[in-house]
């Protein structure tokens, strides 16, 4: 049997599920692999690219701005996982002009994906608006903030159901990252200068995920199960509403990138850094299948 390390370097069901599903069915054992699934959140890209790698983000940014030569070979969802969560008062992206901001740090996936998206809303990120970074993590401190006044507004993952947390405290769900900033995102990735992509271990790990996609699109009663693992704060039918409105309809059932959503995804996160693109997408994302 083969084995291999597989870091992810975020939390919640947008980094976790597909891997989490590909154990619970047993479908790594069946492709005849290994895999020690490690917390890479973090760790610096020098560590992370010893093995392979579920965040394809931050691959994304350190090829960019580090050189390491990062390849995706496989993609769970185009459309990432984060949402605008604001106090009440507040009804659009244009709205957060003068406001206090908790978000990731421009230098990671989803703070620089934010910054896009408040561009995109006609914000000056550093200027328009006070922004509050901080690390990713559960988001529980942002909740903290929300309710005590402190913050204005947060940048929050799937750790929770954002809809069913903004109605439980009388907030606002501005936006969702996916509509507004596309980026093939979330899946399998390694450098190799360590690991080639064509090794046996890598390509049963990813064809052990694309059976998990396969499972988040087509029995929602096994998803679900999984999901509510990472979702035990809410009720069984916050988490379907959730997954039925967020996951089932952008989680790609192949593992394939769209080359040309990741072209302009790529020119994007480049000027947003204020780097060259030194690569193309079909560098980056290799869309042949699984061996």
């Amino acid at each position: 049997m083969h084995t291999i390390d597989l870091a992810y370097v975020g939390r919640g069901p947008h980094e976790e599920l597909v891997a989490y599903i590909a154990d619970q069915q047993d479908y790594y054992a069946d492709e005849g692999v290994h895999v020690a699934l490690r917390d890479g959140c973090v760790w610096d890209p020098e560590r992370l690219r010893r093995g392979a790698v579920i965040g394809l983000g931050r691959t994304l940014l350190s090829r960019l701005v580090g050189g390491i030569p990062w390849v995706a070979l496989n993609v769970n969802t185009q459309r990432p996982q984060f949402w605008f969560l604001a106090r009440s008062g507040l009804h659009s992206l244009a709205d957060l002009a003068g406001q206090r901001l908790a978000v990731h740090p421009p230098h990671t996936g989803p703070g620089c994906f934010a910054r896009i998206i408040l561009r995109k809303a006609g914000l000056d990120p550093d200027r328009d608006l006070h922004t509050i970074v901080r690390s990713p993590g559960d988001y529980s401190m942002d909740l903290r903030r929300l309710r005590d006044g402190t913050i204005d507004a947060a940048v929050v993952g799937d750790t929770m159901a954002p809809e069913a947390v903004a109605a439980d405290n009388g907030w606002q769900v501005l936006a969702f990252a996916g509509d507004h900033f596309r980026i093939p995102t979330v899946g399998v990735a390694v450098d190799p200068t360590y690991t080639r992509p064509d090794d046996p271990a890598v390509q049963a790990v990813v064809r052990a995920h694309r059976r998990a996609l396969q499972v988040i699109r087509n029995e929602p009663d096994i998803t679900l199960r999984c999901l509510q693992t990472f979702l035990s704060g809410h009720t069984a039918g916050e988490a379907r509403v959730h997954y039925e409105k967020f996951i089932a309809p952008h989680f790609s059932t192949d593992g394939q990138a769209d080359l040309d959503v990741g072209a302009a995804a790529i020119t994007a996160v480049a000027a947003e850094l204020g780097v060259p693109a030194t690569f193309t997408a079909s560098d980056f994302f290799r869309t042949a299948p699984a061996a």
